[in-house]
């Protein structure tokens, strides 16, 4: 061992001497430093950073999949495989925090880089409205993985994630209260609102009505269903497109395609084995709940050879394995019409849940609109379909969180492995992930209550 150490260090020491040339050029190496406008354009255009690896911990423990013994022991995650059954263990594994930090980190730096930027450029607005929907979606992701639900009568007294609002790395990092974690999101969404264009050019970037639906997803998990509803009828406003699923190809792999017509902001998820595509077995309820006539049921799934009478997903929009956790239009229709019919405007509601329907429903079949005037009732119909609509697409968690302080919408979640049953009750603190040991102990943030 003390024979490796030294040869390492001998190599060390010969890559530094020989490196002497390099190092005096002091003046070459600040070129590289960022600190132009067109340099902030490559960092927001970084899309494999900004758009990838968002946290899978909370679709790992949804019901809208389940996995078999044989495949759940072959898992050789450890941490994965305990997430599945909501075990409550210390996690060692830093990704699935650090990956939306580098996001904000960017995104701060890109605002660093600004402040040195003339506004004039005619850049300036679309690049520091990127900047903070990137911090935003980021920060937002990360709550609802590591916090628990928000509520008006406790979320000042909940913990929240750190916000990194500077490049700086010596600033001690603290949790906030819920209320100033979601004060800070909600600000910087709406610092791009206000300077995103309406139409955006590059691929993967936010535009104006990515933030207004992004807002709309906040507000909807705050349980403010009044702006809930403005936000997610401004951005259908200016993106009302849906897919009419007549046109894919039903029976293709991957029926829908990368970046389509309902995409507002593609995110993926970090790749786990418990979601791979052939491990996780769809629900077998949830699968059922479609209709034949609902053509989602042919997009979405696939029949496994083995075990027989499963299926798995394939409707990811990235057209790939990788689950799919962005924002589309598809969602927004939902978020207004579940808002609608919480403030009262049943008609919106109404009309909301049948234009998606419509787009999903087989055109030589009858479509039966929804007409339900109870409100209970409609909402029941509204978060079924929600559910539906929005399988393996990274909200079912939040959606359990948020439901689940409604004893009306209440669910326990349960997993079976062999002759051991797991339980997940409503509320249950296990709701907010616990944060990884290794960055406990290395910045010292308070880990969440158990």
């Amino acid at each position: 061992m003390k024979l490796n150490v030294i040869c390492l260090i001998a190599v060390a020491v010969w890559i530094l001497s020989s490196c002497d040339n390099f190092l005096d050029k002091k003046s070459d190496i600040k070129l590289v430093v960022p600190k132009t406008i067109e340099d902030t354009e490559l960092l927001l255009n970084d899309y494999g950073t900004l758009n990838t690896y968002y946290p899978a911990w909370g679709e790992i423990g949804v019901d809208d999949y389940f996995l078999t013994q044989d495949v759940w022991q072959s898992i050789t995650n450890y941490e994965q495989r305990m997430a599945y059954i909501w075990a409550d263990e210390p996690y060692t594994n830093t990704i699935q925090w650090q990956r939306p930090y580098k996001v904000v980190y960017i995104s701060n730096q890109v605002l660093d880089i600004l402040k040195g930027v003339d506004e004039a450029d005619g850049r300036y607005k679309r690049i520091h409205g990127g900047a903070h929907f990137y911090r935003a979606f980021a920060l937002h992701q990360l709550t609802e993985i590591y916090s628990p639900a928000y509520t008006m009568s406790t979320a000042a007294h909940e913990m929240g994630v750190p916000v990194r609002l500077s490049p700086g790395i010596d600033q001690k990092s603290i949790r906030p209260s819920l209320v100033d974690t979601y004060k800070q999101i909600i600000s910087d969404f709406k610092t791009a609102i206000a300077n995103l264009p309406i139409v955006e050019t590059t691929k993967g970037r936010p535009h104006k009505a990515s933030a207004y639906g992004a807002l709309a997803r906040v507000f909807l998990d705050m349980g403010d269903f009044n702006q809930a509803y403005i936000y997610a009828d401004s951005c259908l406003q200016l993106s009302p497109e849906l897919l009419d699923f007549h046109s894919l190809a039903l029976n293709a792999n991957y029926p829908m395609l990368r970046f389509n017509v309902e995409v507002l902001f593609p995110a993926l998820a970090i790749t786990t084995n418990p979601l791979g595509a052939t491990n996780a077995l769809v629900d077998t309820i949830l699968f059922s709940a479609y209709s034949d006539d609902d053509l989602r049921k042919r997009a979405f799934f696939k029949a496994n050879i083995e075990p027989e009478g499963t299926h798995y997903f394939k409707g990811s929009y990235d057209q790939s394995n990788t689950l799919f956790f962005g924002i589309t239009t598809s969602e927004i229709y939902l978020v207004k019409s579940e808002a609608a019919a919480r403030i009262g405007k049943f008609d919106e509601a109404h009309k909301a849940l049948n234009t998606l329907l419509k787009s999903r429903w087989n055109k030589d079949a009858l479509f039966i609109p929804v007409s339900e005037s109870n409100e209970d009732e409609l909402l029941r119909t509204i978060l079924t379909e929600r559910r539906k609509e929005l399988v393996f697409r990274g909200r079912r968690w939040s959606d359990l969180k948020r439901l689940n302080l409604d004893p009306r919408f209440q669910t326990t979640l349960k997993r079976t492995i062999g002759d051991q049953t797991y339980t997940l009750p409503p509320n249950d603190l296990r709701y907010a992930y616990r944060i990884p040991e290794t960055v406990i102990e290395l910045s010292g943030v308070q880990q969440n209550r158990r």
